[in-house]
């Protein structure tokens, strides 16, 4: 194992990603809100519990200052092989998502997304940084500081207890 990057930026606002179709994003617009970032990918063994998950949380708390950002992942046995703008048609269109779904990404390795870079410096995984598989969260709290990370084993609804704390709701 390499040793761990570090990143220069304190706040996920700092990074400008790509949506589904290729146009940057700044996500300083999300400011002020709280974030559960996720690397999805459509033809996991995960995938219907979190899609169908995360959509039921943003339902329940998009008017509360809440934001799901889903980043296509292809690196984990290629469960993600189409393009980004198919894999935002497929979350779409199969599980109603309304969050963004930004373009495809490397979560890990060489080529990760610079956001990644951040999310795991902020808080590492089980025995390494690196993201073990698809659908791993990160929550992040209003500042755009990462408060917690979660495995791919953990439903999103398990987690509702953590987004209403990060909203200050309990």
């Amino acid at each position: 194992m390499g040793a761990s990057k570090s990143v220069p930026q304190k706040s996920i606002y700092e990074f400008t990603v790509k949506d589904s179709k290729g146009k940057n994003v700044d996500l300083s617009i999300y400011k002020g809100k709280v974030l559960l970032v996720v690397n999805v990918a459509s033809k996991c063994g995960f995938t219907s519990t979190n899609y169908t998950q995360l959509t039921q949380l943003y339902n329940e708390y998009k008017d509360k200052d809440f934001e799901v950002l889903a980043f296509p992942c292809n690196q984990f046995l290629k469960q993600e092989p189409g393009t980004s703008e198919q894999a935002q048609e497929f979350a779409c269109t199969r599980f109603s998502a309304e969050y963004p779904i930004f373009q495809k990404v490397r979560v890990n390795g060489p080529n990760e997304a610079p956001v990644y870079t951040f999310l795991k410096a902020s808080k590492g995984g089980f025995l390494s940084r690196s993201i073990k598989w698809n659908f791993t969260k990160f929550l992040v709290d209003k500042e755009g500081k990462v408060i917690r990370r979660y495995g791919s084993t953990t439903p999103p609804l398990s987690i509702k207890g953590d987004i209403e704390k990060a909203l200050g709701e309990n």
